[in-house]
C-alpha cells in the first residue's frame, strides 16, 4: 500500500480523488439585484416529490398552439414521451412571439472574423422575414416537407440560424454538422440521416484566411452516392452576397446558390407548421473518433421546453441582454445556448465567426466592449488558450459582465480563478455546467444567484435533475462521500434525446443497460441515464466531473482521473497547457505522461520538466509521478480548439498517430515525435 507524505498509509479509495476543497465565491449583489432567479423554494419546487409536474414551469415559458393532456408518459422506457398531446413550433416560439414587443431589437449581432469588416445587427423583423422567405424556398423550390431531413454543414454566420429556424418552421428535421469536420464525416451524417438536400456556404474565414468551403461539399455528396444516399440538390449561402467565393466550381443542375433564388421569394410568408411536442426538431450528431457517428434525435417540445428554462434560470438571460456563447452552433452548445434558448427568450444573441485568438488574444475582449456583452459563454479549451497567450489583454478593455459560462469540460481550478479574477474583473458570477449532446441543455450547475461558486465544481444537479454517484456493481456512493464513481442521472427530464436516430438498441445499452434496475419496469427510478463519466460528491452536494470514464488512468491498482493530473500541471506558472495521456508500463500497468507546453516567452528546460513532476507528486502524492513530461512546441488541435489526446498517446507509446490531416495544426505531431 502506497504511502502519502506524511508517511501514513492510504486506501485507493482515498487514492482516487486528491482534490482539496476549495474555497467558495458568492455571488455579487449586484448580480442577485436583477437575477431571474432568486426564490430558493425553486429548489424546492422542482424537488423529486413534484416531478414531474414541476418542468411546468419550463413549457409555460413558451407558446403552445395546443396545451399538453400529459406531462410524462413513461409507458415504453426509456423512451420517454414529454408535453404529450401538446403542439407548438419551435420558429415561432424564437422569432414571431417577440415581433409586438421587440420587433426592432437586434436578434443576432453577427461578427466577422475580419476586422475591417462591420458587425451585422440584424432585428427580429428583419429575422422574421429572412427565415420566412428561406422557409418558402425550401418549400417551394426544394420540395421538402414536415419530417424531411435536410443535412447542414454551414459555418459561424448568420445564415446558419436563419437557415435552422426556416427548417423548424416547416418541421424539416435539421442536422448541422461542424464546419471543421471533413467532407467524409459529412457525407456520414447525410447518410444516417437520409437527406437528399445539402445546405453550405461557399467560404468563411478561419485564422486570417478565406477558406473554400464548396470544395467539402462536393466530397460530401460523392462519398454519400457511394453508400447509396443520393443527394438531389446543394444550395450554397454565399459570404459576400452577390459574389461566389469559392475555387470549387459549381454543379449544374445540382448546385444553387441561395442568394439568386431568394430575390424570387421576396417577402414571402409561410405559417409554422403546428407540431406535435413529440416530433423531432433536430438531429446532433457525436462526433465520435470511432464507429459510426449517433444521431441524438431531439424533440420539439421537451427539448425547447429545456433549453428556455435553462437559458432563464442558469444562464441568466434577460430580453435587454446581449449574450455570447462563443461555442459553435455546429456543436450541441450552439443549438441550445446560441439559437434555441437565447432566441425564445428574446435575447440578442452573438455570432462569431472566428477564433478567439486571431488576430490577437484580445479580440474577444474588444468584441465583447463594442457590443456592451454582459453574458459571456465558452469552453475551458477557450479559457486556456486566452490565459496562455493574453493572460493581461482583458484588463485593457472596457466591458462589463455580469455572468460568464464554462461549458464542455470540466475546468482547472487555476484557469477558473484566472477566469474569474481576471476575465470578470470580480464582477461575474460563473456557471460551470456539466451536460452532454445527448442531454439537449444543463444537468449540473449552480443557479447563480443562490448557490455560492466552487472553482473546478460543477456544482449539483440543476431544478429538477437528481444525479447520485454508483459504483462499477450499481450500488450507490455515500452522498458527499468524496468517492470516485461514475455519475448518473436518475430520472428523466425533457431535453434528453428520444433514442439515436434509427438505432433504438443502441440508445438502450449504451445509455441504460448498465444500471437498469428491471428492463420490464415502467417505474422510471428504475432506469438510471448512465453519462459515462467519473465524478465525485463533496459533503456540500457539488458535483466535481472527473472527465471520460475512459479517461481514469489505472496506476498500480489505483485510479487517477487525467483532469486531477493536467490541474496540478496547470499550477506550475510557466505552463500555458497540459494533457495528461496513459502509457502502458510492464510495472504498474499503466504510466500517466505529461505533455506541457509554455506560455510565451519560456524556454523549455529540464528544470521546468523536474518541477511538473514534483508538483504532481505533492499535490496528489507519489502514485501520481509521471512516466515523463514532455515539453512541446504546441498541442494537436482539433478545428474546434479541444487537444487530440489519443495522438499524444499514440506518440507516447511509440504507435501509429494515425490520420491526422484534419487536426487544426497537423504539422505539430511530426514536431512532438522528434522528441520520442
Amino acid at each position: 500500500m502506497p504511502e502519502d507524505k506524511s508517511g501514513e498509509n492510504v486506501t485507493e479509495a482515498q487514492i482516487a480523488v486528491h482534490w482539496k476543497e476549495e474555497e467558495t465565491y458568492a455571488p455579487p449583489t449586484s448580480f442577485i439585484a436583477q437575477a431571474n432567479m432568486t426564490d430558493e423554494d425553486v429548489l424546492e419546487r422542482f424537488g423529486e416529490q413534484n416531478f414531474p409536474n414541476c418542468f411546468k414551469e419550463y413549457a409555460d415559458m413558451l407558446d403552445w398552439y395546443e396545451y399538453w393532456t400529459k406531462t410524462l408518459d413513461t409507458s415504453k422506457p426509456p423512451f420517454w414521451r414529454w408535453f404529450v398531446g401538446g403542439k407548438l413550433n419551435a420558429c415561432y416560439n424564437c422569432v414571431d412571439r417577440h415581433l409586438p414587443k421587440y420587433k426592432n431589437k437586434t436578434a443576432l449581432h453577427f461578427v466577422p472574423e475580419p476586422e475591417n469588416e462591420a458587425i451585422h445587427h440584424m432585428t427580429y423583423q428583419e429575422l422574421y422575414v429572412k427565415v420566412n422567405e428561406f422557409a418558402m424556398l425550401l418549400r417551394d423550390f426544394c420540395g421538402l416537407k414536415r419530417g424531411d431531413r435536410v443535412t447542414l454543414h454551414m459555418p459561424m454566420t448568420a445564415e446558419l440560424p436563419i437557415t435552422m429556424l426556416a427548417c423548424a418552421r416547416l418541421g424539416i428535421i435539421h442536422s448541422q454538422v461542424f464546419s471543421g469536420f471533413s467532407g467524409k464525416a459529412c457525407a456520414d451524417r447525410i447518410v444516417d440521416s437520409g437527406s437528399h438536400v445539402l445546405i453550405t456556404e461557399d467560404a468563411y474565414y478561419r485564422s486570417g484566411k478565406l477558406l473554400d468551403h464548396k470544395v467539402k461539399a462536393d466530397i460530401a455528396v460523392a462519398e454519400a452516392e457511394k453508400e447509396g444516399q443520393k443527394v438531389d440538390k446543394v444550395l450554397i449561402w454565399q459570404r459576400y452576397p452577390g459574389k461566389y467565393s469559392a475555387k470549387t466550381p459549381l454543379v449544374e443542375g445540382r448546385d444553387f446558390i441561395v442568394n439568386d433564388i431568394l430575390p424570387k421569394y421576396l417577402g414571402a410568408k409561410v405559417e409554422p407548421e403546428k407540431m406535435n411536442s413529440e416530433d423531432v426538431l433536430f438531429l446532433m450528431y457525436t462526433s465520435g473518433t470511432t464507429g459510426k457517428p449517433k444521431g441524438a434525435q431531439h424533440s420539439t417540445g421537451g427539448y425547447m421546453a429545456y433549453v428556455t428554462g435553462t437559458s432563464k434560470y442558469i444562464q441568466d438571460i434577460h430580453p435587454e441582454d446581449v449574450y455570447w456563447c462563443m461555442a459553435d452552433i455546429g456543436w450541441i452548445t450552439g443549438h441550445s445556448y446560441i439559437v434555441y434558448g437565447p432566441l425564445a427568450l428574446a435575447a440578442s444573441s452573438v455570432i462569431f465567426e472566428g477564433v478567439p485568438t486571431y488576430p490577437d488574444a484580445g479580440r474577444p475582449w474588444r468584441v465583447a466592449e463594442e457590443l456592451d456583452v454582459n453574458i459571456f459563454h465558452t469552453s475551458p479549451t477557450a479559457i486556456r488558450a486566452l490565459r496562455r497567450v493574453g493572460p493581461d489583454e482583458p484588463a485593457k478593455y472596457n466591458y462589463n459582465f455580469k455572468h460568464m459560462t464554462t461549458v464542455g469540460e470540466p475546468i482547472e481550478p487555476e484557469v477558473w480563478r484566472w477566469y474569474y479574477n481576471v476575465v470578470g474583473k470580480k464582477k461575474a458570477v460563473i456557471v460551470d455546467t456539466w451536460w452532454q449532446t445527448e442531454t439537449g441543455g444543463f444537468l449540473c450547475s449552480t443557479v447563480p444567484a443562490i448557490h455560492k461558486m466552487k472553482p473546478g465544481s460543477a456544482g449539483p444537479g440543476v431544478p429538477g435533475i437528481y444525479p447520485e454517484i454508483l459504483d462499477d456493481n450499481g450500488q450507490p456512493l455515500p452522498r458527499g462521500s468524496n468517492k470516485a464513481g461514475n455519475i448518473v442521472i436518475r430520472n428523466p427530464w425533457p431535453g434528453l434525446m428520444q433514442t439515436i436516430w434509427h438505432d433504438d438498441e443502441r440508445f438502450v445499452r449504451q445509455y441504460y443497460e448498465r444500471y437498469c434496475a428491471d428492463k420490464n419496469s415502467t417505474d422510471w427510478h428504475d432506469w438510471p441515464y448512465f453519462a459515462g463519466d467519473g465524478a465525485v460528491e463533496a459533503p456540500d452536494g457539488y458535483f466535481r466531473i472527473l472527465g471520460r470514464i475512459d479517461d481514469v488512468i489505472n496506476v498500480a491498482g489505483h485510479r487517477l482521473g487525467t483532469k486531477e493530473l493536467e490541474s496540478a500541471a496547470l499550477m506550475v506558472p510557466e505552463i500555458g497547457e497540459a494533457a495528461v495521456v496513459p502509457v502502458p508500463d510492464p510495472i504498474k500497468g499503466r504510466l500517466p505522461h505529461v505533455f506541457v507546453s509554455l506560455k510565451p516567452g519560456i524556454q523549455a528546460s529540464k528544470e521546468i520538466e523536474q518541477k511538473v513532476s514534483d508538483t504532481l507528486a505533492a499535490e496528489i502524492g507519489p502514485i501520481a509521478k509521471p512516466g515523463r513530461v514532455w515539453i512541446v512546441p504546441d498541442m494537436p488541435k482539433t478545428r474546434s480548439g479541444k487537444i487530440m489526446r489519443r495522438v499524444l498517446a499514440a506518440v507516447a507509446s511509440g504507435q501509429d498517430t494515425g490520420d491526422t490531416t484534419t487536426l487544426a495544426n497537423p504539422e505539430v505531431v511530426e514536431k512532438i515525435k522528434s522528441l520520442a
